[in-house]
């Protein structure tokens, strides 16, 4: 239904970033980084400042076209940002990053596969309820950890104070023989810390296959777990299957 829904800043953002990219690739400006993640991060940066502006329609394009200084002027007001973003990226630069590497992301084969979705939990210490941190959740599938869509996802997930015990996952999508099935996958969320029984939360996924891997993150597609408590040893167990 909201597909043709579309974001013509992001178009504008993307170009910007690339563009200035290329450019500083071009002159070999020392100390920015032009790696397709460092883009990522920078067009993010850039978007979250940036007030978003969406069309349903080519007319909604035209539209756009014809505001020429207004457009000329958001070009002006983006590019600056982007010079922001790229110095901020590379004070901040991704240390499990290999920057030298080309976009792994491109090349992603258009074969039918299981998108598995977003899977989102929060994780509490079942004696004070607060909000767990400094702590790593693991998720697990066929008795290994589950490998990741790509590598701005970690596993095992680390929290931290300020997202209230809030860990996410977004699993690597399960090959399929054709597009349409149906299958379900088991999953496990594993966490042991220190002082607390572990904690081991099973669940099961219904996914439908697709024609190919899904290529950016969605909120629409996610699966919610129940919050997880942990207890000392000879206190409620967490154990379940959602």
């Amino acid at each position: 239904m909201y597909s043709e829904i579309h974001n013509i800043t992001e178009d504008l953002v993307f170009s910007q970033v690339d563009q200035i990219c290329d450019s500083i690739k071009k002159e070999e400006s020392g100390g920015i980084c032009t790696c397709p993640q460092c883009r990522r991060d920078a067009a993010c940066y850039v978007l979250n400042r940036t007030p978003a502006h969406y069309i349903v329609s080519n007319r909604g394009v035209a539209r756009a076209e014809q505001e020429t200084l207004e457009k000329q002027q958001k070009a002006a007001d983006i590019a600056v940002l982007v010079y922001e973003a790229l110095k901020r990226v590379a004070h901040n630069r991704r240390e499990a990053t290999d920057h030298a590497k080309k976009d792994e992301n491109a090349a992603d084969p258009m074969t039918p596969v299981y998108n598995i979705p977003t899977i989102v939990g929060r994780l509490f210490n079942g004696i004070n309820f607060e909000p767990f941190a400094g702590v790593k959740v693991e998720l697990h599938r066929e008795g290994n950890l589950s490998l990741m869509k790509d590598r701005n996802w970690q596993n095992p997930y680390n929290l931290v104070v300020n997202t209230g015990g809030t860990f996410t996952f977004w699993p690597q999508p399960i090959p399929a023989d054709k597009e349409g099935q149906r299958n379900t996958f088991e999953y496990s969320i594993r966490v042991q810390m220190p002082g607390f029984e572990t904690l081991n939360h099973y669940f099961k996924i219904p996914v439908l296959s697709e024609a190919s891997a899904a290529k950016s993150y969605s909120m629409a597609r996610t699966f919610k777990l129940p919050d997880l408590y942990m207890f000392p040893p000879g206190g409620d167990e967490n154990i379940g299957l959602a």
